[in-house]
This record gives structure tokens, sequence and C-alpha cells, in this order.
């Protein structure tokens, strides 16, 4: 166990708005999609460093570090923003969702996925203005 209990991902496992509305599967598949996007976003800084890229194109890294920040974000915390956006959840196998009828707790997956998605985004900025700025040419 961890010294630092905050730093523990949630151990849902049960549908809860705004909290946790994937399973398993759905889960290593988000951390698939980060571990992707990380792969993506560092071999693309090393192929625009090793070209003399104009510092500006490695903006780029804005949309490969996002994508990657937003599946890791997501299995962190056991919440799909598109799962959410469109009010569903899974914790069956891939591919299979179940409605959500409250509106209330939609709307608090709406929440949910609109703040992932701001730290995503807010991720990818600084990774893409940061490499951006590397004096590297």
């Amino acid at each position: 166990m961890s010294s630092n209990p905050g730093l523990q991902p949630l151990q849902v496992v049960a549908y809860q708005p705004g909290v946790c509305n994937i399973g398993p599967a759905e889960i290593a598949r988000r951390r698939r999609t980060g571990h992707a996007g990380l792969i993506v976003s560092v071999a693309l800084l090393i192929v625009l460093l090793v070209v003399a890229a104009p510092h500006w194109t490695r903006l780029a890294l804005v949309l490969t570090a996002g994508a990657s920040a937003s599946g890791y974000l997501q299995a962190w915390l056991h919440f799909c923003a598109g799962f959410g956006s469109a009010g569903v959840y899974n914790f069956g196998p891939l591919g299979t969702v179940e409605r959500v009828d409250d509106s209330a707790a939609r709307s608090r997956d709406r929440m949910r996925s609109l703040q992932i998605g701001l730290g995503s985004l807010a991720i990818g900025l600084v990774v893409g203005v940061g490499a951006a700025l590397l004096p590297i040419r």
C-alpha cells in the first residue's frame, strides 16, 4: 500500500453519477489510449527535433499529449468522458452500455466530462507550448 493515500486511484465498482461510469475493461482501454498517446507524443517530438522543424510545429503535441492525458485521466477517475456526455455507462464487456435515465445524474456526468476535457486540453497546451519553447534546434 502506498504511503500517500491521496494518490491512489478510485476503487469504485458500480455506476455513481459524476464519479464512476466504467468498469475494469473500459478502464484498461482508456489506459491503453493514454500509453499510445504518450508514445506518439514522444516519437513526434523526437522526429521534429531530428529534422530541425520550426519550433511552432511542436505545437502539434497539444493534440497528442491532450489525447494521452484524456486516456490517463479517464482511467484514473474510472470515468469515460464520452459516455458521460452520451448519458451511458458500462461495467460489463467492451462495447456494451446502459443508459442513465435520471436527468440529475446525466447532468453530473456531463459536468465531469467537461472537467476531463478541459483538464486534458490544459495538459496538452502545457506540453505543446513547453515543447515549442524548448531552445533545442
